[in-house]
């Protein structure tokens, strides 16, 4: 992993998402100077995605999303850019969509005229088409149920689509008679493959048509990245897919490859192992298909390799890796085909690089100027030429960029931020120390705005999700509900840690924490701080530790196993392993991890719980969880809550309203982040004067 860490190279939590509710008080109470950075300043910035080259190469499409708060709203809302792909300068792009309902997604006709993107503009999510050279939107579809993808065929006649069945009339009438009662895992709605004629010019097409009919739900792996979970055949005849048993969360290890034939819903399985079997794509000849395999049986930790099979069918052929190459990382992604037919494309978090991974040799870097800096959404036009990706630093925010599939340029498309003034941030670099056992852990240390060299600084200590999750070069700027750009601002040191167990440092790395959490992984946080504290640059005597599910977990455990930090977070974590695993939507994800059952490994899930330590913990703890939270539920942050306050333990526990594991409302976010600054500021007494 030294190649790694010589490139600071971090990538995003799986798990590690936000949670949120807000006061006039405690907003009141952010320090709103000018040219200091706030949750409120934080929260104007833009994010840049979905960056499509259109086929031609002549064009951009991205994606700019931005929080929408006022008396009456508050949610994020998109819409789609267009650009030139030349050289040429920012005032050139603009904004295509308009409207008060978000436009994303965009997916290039082949002829490089229209561009398909899904809205709610008229209720449900639904398929719409712009001229490139801008006017009036048409709806294409009328589907009963949210579009969650497209993608156009190849001859630009069709576009394919999934959306999961909609309720019936039966489903409605019982609704209106409150005879609705629910069977777990009964008349479970599967996610459909579906085609819709485009016309010329387009119309409203109401009769789509359902090619995937069968007792299985089209799969899309979300964390491989932008790709849906299937793809169409050059000839446009045929599309290739991956399925799983059913929608649940629970069900991604029994993905599966087969291929429909558009005209009459032919289904033939063209894979089917132990391993899991998603992200397929044709190549140019339409003779192969690139895939994405799991490990057999699948484990959550995520090992993964590029396969390839042939459209008859036979076994499937893994690609070459060198010898240093120990298999892809949880966050890696299958982008396209070359030109050529020659290799496939790659993103790995192994420097955030492209990769070429070659039908005929090893691995290749693709653009060497990518290096060291945090991509996202990379993805590859229609003719092989071009890649396009949202590209950002950790002192600039989210740009849209486009490079050549040959190695060469890179240059920027967007220009989002032009009119927002961004104060000084904190100094950020790696930092490395050895853990306990000699294990060499990675992390980002973000200096205090204005740190003086030989002075002690407050030192937050942020922990990621996953536990699967890496910390990356994203902009410290871009609004979490741990904002690290307003911490340092107010004085604070902040250690963001990559322990054992986190993606981006290998296979033997990503994998030491099994059965093991609160044990190598809680040594290696401790020794980053004590590494800081050795450095003379944290005070020992203002300590506070956060962390948002898994993070939330080891915040969690941090306080029942050590006195020493003044204040702590827990957001939305996992404080009681067997209780947990009873009532997440992942109950298999633990037993993985833990080699078993709860009622078979009762002893290892008790001692791993924070639950079951928590006995004399005296630490001032804010928790924080959302309420519709089916990935680590409410009930889990209550019975820590209770246990403390129960102590005496000065404890306060937010509950978000609406909130699943992740954030979707910006207010709630605002909130979030704010609290957070308010206690750690209320108890490590750190803000600036």
């Amino acid at each position: 992993m030294t190649h790694l860490r010589r490139r600071l190279n971090l990538f995003s939590a799986l798990f590690g998402a936000t949670i949120l509710s807000a006061t006039p008080a405690i907003l009141a109470a952010q320090d709103e100077r000018p040219n200091q950075w706030t949750p409120s300043l934080m929260m104007q910035l833009k994010r840049v995605g979905s960056v499509q080259v259109s086929p031609d190469g002549k064009f951009v499409a991205y994606t700019v999303r931005q929080a929408i708060m006022n008396s009456e709203q508050s949610e994020y809302r998109t819409h789609i850019h267009l650009a030139y792909a030349e050289l040429k300068p920012f005032e050139q792009s603009r904004q295509l969509t308009q409207g008060d309902k978000s436009c994303d997604d965009p997916q290039w006709s082949p002829d490089s005229k229209w561009i398909a993107f899904l809205s709610s503009r008229e209720g449900k999510k639904n398929i719409f088409l712009i001229p490139r050279d801008g006017g009036e939107a048409i709806q294409l579809t009328d589907a009963l149920s949210d579009v969650s993808s497209c993608q156009w065929s190849p001859d630009g006649k069709f576009i394919a689509f999934t959306a999961l069945d909609p309720q019936t009339p039966e489903d409605k009438q019982k609704v209106r008679e409150k005879s609705d009662v629910r069977v777990v895992d009964d008349n479970v709605k599967m996610n459909r493959l579906h085609v819709v004629p485009v016309t010329s010019p387009p119309t409203l097409q109401r009769e789509s048509r359902t090619i995937t009919t069968g007792n299985y739900s089209v799969h899309f792996d979300g964390s491989r990245g932008p790709r849906p979970g299937y793809d169409w055949s050059p000839d446009s005849k045929t599309i290739v897919f991956s399925h799983v048993k059913t929608p649940h969360a629970d069900d991604w290890w029994t993905a599966d490859l087969s291929l429909v034939t558009v005209a009459d819903g032919t289904l033939k399985p063209l894979l089917s192992t132990g391993a899991m079997e998603s992200s397929p794509l044709f190549s140019p000849d339409g003779k192969q298909i690139a895939f994405i395999a799991s490990d057999d049986p699948p484990t959550w930790g995520g090992t993964r390799t590029i396969q390839g099979i042939n459209v008859a069918g036979g076994e499937p052929r893994m690609w070459k890796w060198p010898e240093t190459h120990d298999g892809f990382g949880r966050y890696s992604e299958l982008i396209g085909w070359s030109h050529d037919g020659g290799g496939v494309y790659y993103s790995e978090v192994q420097g955030t690089s492209l990769r070429l991974l070659s039908l005929r040799g090893s691995p290749r870097l693709v653009n060497y100027d990518l290096t060291g800096m945090s991509l996202g959404g990379v993805s590859l036009n229609k003719s092989g030429a071009y890649f396009g990706f949202s590209w950002e630093t950790l002192d600039k925010p989210s740009e849209a960029y486009i490079c050549k599939a040959a190695p060469g340029q890179v240059w920027r498309v967007s220009d989002v931020h032009k009119d927002v003034t961004l104060p000084p941030l904190g100094k950020t670099e790696a930092v490395r120390w050895k853990s306990t056992d000699g294990l060499e852990i990675e992390g980002l240390v973000t200096y205090p705005v204005g740190y003086e060299k030989g002075r002690k600084y407050p030192l937050l200590l942020v922990v990621h999700g996953g536990p699967m999750g890496v910390f990356t070069q994203q902009f410290d700027g871009t609004p979490t509900q741990y904002p690290v750009a307003a911490f340092a601002s107010r004085g604070y040191a902040v250690l963001r840690a990559n322990p054992r167990g986190s993606s981006g440092y290998g296979k033997k790395f990503r994998y030491a924490n099994y059965g093991d959490w609160g044990g190598g992984d809680f040594r290696d946080l401790m020794t980053g701080v004590a590494h800081l504290i050795a450095k003379g640059i944290a005070d020992a005597d203002r300590l506070g530790v956060m962390g948002w599910s898994y993070g939330g977990f080891m915040t969690s455990w941090t306080i029942t196993q050590t006195k020493r930090f003044r204040a702590a977070s827990v957001g939305a974590g996992v404080t009681n392993l067997m209780s947990f695993t009873g009532t997440a939507d992942i109950p298999g994800f633990l037993p993985d991890y833990f080699g078993g059952e709860y009622w078979d490994k009762l002893d290892a899930y008790r001692a791993h719980s924070a639950m079951f330590q928590v006995k004399g913990v005296t630490t001032p703890t804010l928790i924080q969880h959302g309420e519709r939270d089916e990935r680590v539920p409410l009930s889990q942050g209550q019975e820590l809550y209770n246990a403390l306050k129960r102590q005496g333990c000065v404890t306060q526990m937010v509950i978000y309203p609406r909130t699943p594991h992740s954030i979707d409302e910006p207010r709630l976010l605002l909130d979030c982040m704010t609290r957070n600054i308010a206690w750690f500021d209320r108890y490590l007494s750190s803000a600036n004067p």
